[in-house]
């Protein structure tokens, strides 16, 4: 076994190379910065908090549900629990009641550790019945086993802590967002979160010594083992929509910050504020496509030398792509005809692949599931960080994953050697200059009959090119090979509602202009904002949608 093979494992390095630098600020209660934690005391603290968590029973192997809110206390938890070799489960807290609960009874945990709030949500509503182990974050108030506060305590003086842990050992269970369906524990090994670490260093061209706003609290894990100090923003990590611009203002320009990642929603926060940014040098924003005007106006808002980068990728497997802001701009034109978007080129060393659209399962990997050049079809990605399953979650193992072998074994069937190709759930081709398109998910296309279907990402920014029109989403009402496309739309603020009728059949002239979006014929006013999910803010509810849009047309 390796020792290093730990996500954790670059902290004590660090922590002697650089332990008076600021690993992370983090606001107060009072919405102020006047804390921080260097990495020697982010090293040291996580090794007490360690040894006590081995001393009340978290240990190697067990797996933990980790419900505090970001801040110190997380990420000291989460270095911990990585460095006696534990399992953090995450969940997003904001999803669906009974969706939560689902989720906390599939990953089986043993040890449950949160604030006052969660453990009452526990028992009130019976999560995590499995757990023996209990540790609150801040005051416990009688139901909430043991503190953090005694766990640290007890374990001051225990020194360095790192279990013999190896890449094959599970690291960690995070849960999917769950924006097509309920979400599910993808298992990380370690190997994982190592070649996380490797790829988006080499992808991105990090160097220690950077400064990071993370507006997505479990980003913030990569910084220390990059090098990188920390600034925990001040909003509701669950609601970036509601972030305010002002207060993120004020943290990147009190620390200089030089580099940010946010959701679409964040960024159009920011776009629309319209301060510039004169210290960032690199801005990365995922969990769907970003609108073409908000990629502009950032750019605008940013130094002449910054980056702009949209990564692609899946909690199953992160980075896939990336491309930059300005040569997304320059393909804003066939976004806009009905091309899809462009997520750029594969980061090294992933393997993208085209397969034939399918929603059955396919076991093992065999070439003629491939579609022919610049075909659309189901994007699959091989690479050291695309995870191997889901937890407890077999039949959507078999419906994501594909065993490839890469070294056939001997006749008397020993050796051999394999990988796991993940598939992505997302329709898309790959252009004549290698570059891969998304054209929306595999769930969502709306097929109309046996020679018809069509992919979200290709109709609705046609139709986003209506100055009136906020946003658009295609949904399919009816039965599965026999529906009927739908255009449900969201006006920009300000607009008419009473104007509708003008603004749809402007919609069903641009619908008019092209093949593909000619065959929607029913288009519908969504008086709210578009339902979108709770970690992003980004991903429309078609699902959601398209049951509204039944209900209007029964």
């Amino acid at each position: 076994m390796s020792i290093s093979m730990n996500i954790a494992a670059s902290l004590p390095l660090l922590a002697r190379e650089r332990g008076d630098q600021v690993a992370m600020h983090y606001p107060g209660r009072d919405g102020g910065y006047g804390s921080a934690l260097s990495y020697a005391e982010l090293d040291a603290r996580s090794d007490a908090i360690a040894a006590g968590l081995v001393r009340h029973g978290i240990g190697r192997g067990v797996r933990t549900v980790v419900m505090v809110r970001p801040g110190p206390e997380f990420f000291l938890l989460m270095f911990a629990l990585f460095k006696c070799g534990a399992v953090p489960v995450l969940v997003d807290p904001g999803i669906d009641r009974r969706a939560l609960k689902q989720c906390l009874d599939e990953a089986r945990p043993q040890a449950f550790i949160g604030i006052a709030l969660a453990h009452l949500a526990r028992l009130a509503l019976g999560w995590a019945r499995s757990a023996r182990t209990l540790v609150t974050v801040g005051p416990r108030l009688g139901w909430g086993g043991t503190t953090l506060a005694r766990i640290e305590a007890a374990g001051q003086d225990a020194g360095p802590q790192q279990a013999p842990t190896d890449g094959e050992d599970v690291a960690a269970i995070l849960f999917t967002s769950g924006s097509t369906g309920v979400p599910k524990g993808v298992v990380y090994r370690h190997r994982h979160f190592v070649a996380q670490l490797d790829m988006l260093r080499e992808a991105f061209a990090i160097e220690p010594g950077g400064v990071d706003l993370p507006t997505f609290p479990p980003f913030a894990l990569f910084d220390p083992a990059l090098g990188l100090t920390s600034v925990i923003p001040d909003m509701d990590p669950t609601r970036p929509a509601r972030a305010n611009p002002l207060k993120l203002h004020a943290a990147i320009e009190r620390f200089g910050v030089t580099q940010l990642f946010g959701s679409p929603a964040l960024m159009r926060v920011l776009a629309e504020f319209g301060r510039p940014l004169p210290t960032v040098k690199r801005v990365t924003s995922a969990g769907a496509p970003v609108p073409p005007e908000v990629v502009a106006r950032m750019l605008e808002l940013l130094p002449e030398d910054a980056r702009f980068w949209t990564p692609y990728g899946a909690t199953e497997c992160l980075p896939v792509a990336v491309i930059e802001g300005r040569e997304l701009l320059t393909l804003r034109g066939r976004t806009e005809e009905g091309a899809g978007t462009c997520v750029g080129r594969p980061v090294a060393p992933n393997e993208v692949r085209i397969i034939g659209i399918s929603d059955e399962p396919f076991p093992q990997w065999n070439d003629a599931l491939l579609v022919s050049p610049g075909q659309i079809g189901e994007i699959t990605v091989a690479g050291p960080s695309v995870t191997d399953s889901y937890f407890h979650r077999e039949a959507a193992t078999a419906a994501g994953k594909i065993s490839e072998a890469l070294v056939p074994p001997h006749a008397d069937g020993a050796g051999g050697a394999s990988r796991i190709v993940h598939r992505m759930g997302d329709l898309g081709y790959v252009d004549a200059e290698g570059r891969l398109w998304f054209c929306g998910r595999k769930s969502q296309r709306v097929v109309v009959d046996a020679d018809t279907t069509l992919c979200t990402e290709q109709l609705e920014p046609v139709f986003n090119t209506h100055p009136e029109v906020a946003r658009s989403a295609l949904v399919g009402v009816g039965p599965a090979g026999a529906q009927v496309p739908v255009l449900c739309v969201e006006l920009r603020p300000g607009t008419d509602a009473a104007q509708w009728r003008r603004i749809e059949a402007e919609l069903r002239q641009l619908a008019d202009g092209r093949v593909h979006t000619a065959k929607v014929r029913r288009f519908l006013h969504h008086p709210r904002p578009f339902p979108v999910d709770i970690r992003h803010n980004a991903k429309i509810g078609r699902e959601t949608l398209a049951a509204w849009a039944a209900s209007q047309m029964s």
